[in-house]
């Protein structure tokens, strides 16, 4: 005899999860929908830099643009976040997500666009070894 009581059958299964909220974990139609998109942002943006058809800072703009593009179509699809689920929570992450990548964003390419200028210049280091 089992210690174990409980009725396993499905109609038991559905009344332990009364009372809490479903979470919507996609399907195969969603997930496949965000792989195609994922693919695609990724594979312009290698196109792009690969053939040099764009000058380099709008290739290196565009690019960005696609990786945040990328960013949430993870998050809608591979997340499962929208502005329903968890209280509207995980569109405040959202959020916060997209502003946190913009700092880090445009805060990288200030630092690329003035390192030259901040660079102690080359012709000064060529007569300090004589």
């Amino acid at each position: 005899m089992s210690a174990d009581n409980k009725d396993h059958s499905p109609e038991s299964h559905d009344v332990d999860h009364l009372g809490h909220e479903s979470h919507n974990h996609g399907s195969f139609r969603s997930y496949m929908i965000g792989f195609v998109l994922s693919v695609i942002l990724t594979a312009i943006p290698f196109w792009l830099v690969m053939t040099g058809v764009l000058p380099a800072q709008a290739t290196a703009l565009i690019v960005m643009a696609f990786a945040v593009v990328q960013i949430v179509v993870h998050m809608i699809y591979f997340l499962h976040m929208n502005s329903k689920s968890e209280g509207g929570w995980t569109m405040l992450a959202l959020i916060f997500t997209i502003i946190v990548v913009v700092i880090a964003l445009s805060g990288s390419l200030w630092v690329m666009y003035h390192l030259n200028t901040n660079m102690m210049p080359t012709h000064e280091m060529s007569g300090m070894g004589s």
